[in-house]
């Protein structure tokens, strides 16, 4: 595969198809941060407030990140991390029955293949389209 095209050019919609899911989720706590903490503690996370300022920090930094390829590797490492964390306090669908069990489900499993793509993005790298320029061997 030439290293020019496809591949960098699935590396960047790879990049922005991560990115998108966290900053429409970091923009909707940021632009509703009553209802982001709300949020957080009927979902049990710990100290609510600091919880909302952090998933802020990780979806719009993090997105921001992906989306113009910098420090990609670690960033996607750390996102892969934070959407396991997230899965498991927002989604613990082993608590629950009925049909509120089978929607936390997929929305667990959901975050653990994001994190999977995540993890894939840090292992290629960004790629040729981004501001670090990276190169893949």
């Amino acid at each position: 595969m030439n290293a020019f095209f496809p591949r960098d050019t699935l590396l960047l919609i790879a990049r922005l198809g991560l990115a998108l899911l966290f900053l429409v989720m970091g923009w909707g706590k940021i632009s509703d941060f009553s209802g982001a903490v709300g949020y957080m503690i009927h979902a049990g996370a710990p100290l609510p407030t600091l919880s909302a300022i952090i998933a802020i920090v990780a979806e719009l930094g993090g997105g921001l990140a992906l989306v113009f390829g910098v420090l990609v590797e670690p960033v996607a490492i750390l996102l892969s991390v934070y959407t396991i964390a997230t899965g498991f306090i927002g989604h613990h669908f082993w608590t629950m029955s009925g049909m509120m069990r089978y929607d936390m489900m997929i929305h667990f499993y959901k975050n653990i293949s994001i994190a999977g793509g995540l993890l894939a993005v840090a292992a290629t790298g960004a790629g040729r389209f981004s501001l670090t320029k990276k190169q893949i061997s």
